[in-house]
């Protein structure tokens, strides 16, 4: 198991990588904008749940075969990208509502599926764990994939708390535009535009330690 020291270092390291804002942070402030503080918070969970497939690649050594498999990579990569910008899309094409119309809002359930299928189809994800998890690792300590597991369980922890505070920062910002049909016209264009920016991201994706 990591020694004290060594789950200090890794979660200032974390820490440092999850204040900045990248693709999954802006899915989530998207989410939160568009249907509020449970939404957003419904889209973290989704989001992490996409972590845990990735830290059990991680341990187990699949990660190891996606990232010396040129064709798998390039599979994951744009079965993400065709997965975001196909939700882009929707948002773009989405018919404008009456003033006085009911908005409609997804399910729990599939705000929790989207966020966690965009989460694993972005191999963004995986190079990272393959590159950043292995420096925490000493062979000398045990079993490999027990320390991934630990270390994992570290970042998902830390990912939940950071990207559930701009969840919810998000949703008190928008709360205001949400109450104007104009406003939520506005937000799918916003929201579109932003989905197939990760769509862009995820397709242009290259090997190496990113944050997502």
């Amino acid at each position: 198991m990591p020694t004290l020291p060594t789950l200090a270092l890794f979660a200032a390291a974390t820490l440092a990588l999850l204040l900045v804002p990248g693709p999954a942070v802006l899915y989530i402030v998207t989410r939160s904008v568009a249907q509020g503080r449970t939404a957003g918070l419904v889209s973290v969970l989704g989001v992490h749940a996409g972590s845990l497939v990735h830290i059990a690649a991680a341990a187990f050594g699949i990660t190891a075969l996606l990232a010396a498999s040129a064709t798998a990579f390039a599979v994951v990569k744009y079965l993400g990208a065709a997965y975001l910008v196909y939700l882009g899309v929707r948002k773009l094409m989405r018919r404008s509502e009456a003033e006085d119309a009911q908005v409609k809002v997804a399910s729990p359930r599939r705000l929790f599926g989207e966020g966690f299928v965009v989460n694993v189809l972005n191999p963004k994800t995986a190079m990272f764990f393959l590159a950043f998890l292995p420096q925490f690792i000493d062979p000398a300590r045990g079993p490999v994939a027990p320390q991934v597991l630990v270390l994992g369980a570290v970042w998902v922890a830390l990912g939940m708390a950071s990207d559930g505070t701009y969840a919810l920062l998000a949703s008190v910002l928008a709360g205001r535009l949400r109450s104007s049909a104009r406003a939520r016209r506005r937000l799918d264009r916003g929201s579109g535009v932003v989905y197939l920016g990760l769509g862009a991201v995820a397709a242009l994706a290259t090997e190496g330690a990113k944050k997502l």
